[in-house]
């Protein structure tokens, strides 16, 4: 199995975070099946203030860049995404066109 974890943040709005917060209550079947499809096992997202955390369990044939193609060749997906976009801004270090940001693990306990 392996485990990811992203960042992301939304635009500083209450109302907005409030309607994202909703949309995540009834995330459409096709995204829901898109995401299982991909090899993706569990997916969770914290939210504290602007702030979203999102842990990722995948199988071990997971990728990005498949689950990219895939998603790019899905329209529902797309119009989710776009649907996400009015809620969401890029951190700054982001590149031009990225999202979620990927994080850079630099503790375990069960290491130590």
């Amino acid at each position: 199995m392996q485990k990811y974890c992203l960042v992301l943040d939304l635009k500083e709005d209450a109302d907005l975070i409030a309607e994202y917060k909703l949309l995540h209550q009834h995330v459409w079947p096709e995204v829901i099946a898109s995401i299982k499809d991909s090899g993706i096992t569990n997916l969770e997202i914290y939210n504290a203030g602007n702030r979203l955390v999102m842990l990722i369990e995948a199988s071990a044939d997971f990728s990005f860049e498949k689950k990219a193609e895939m998603d790019a060749e899905n329209p529902k997906v797309q119009e989710w995404e776009t649907l996400m976009w009015k809620f969401q801004q890029a951190l700054p270090q982001a590149k031009e066109g990225e999202k979620w940001l990927l994080t850079e693990k630099i503790f375990q306990l069960d290491q130590q």
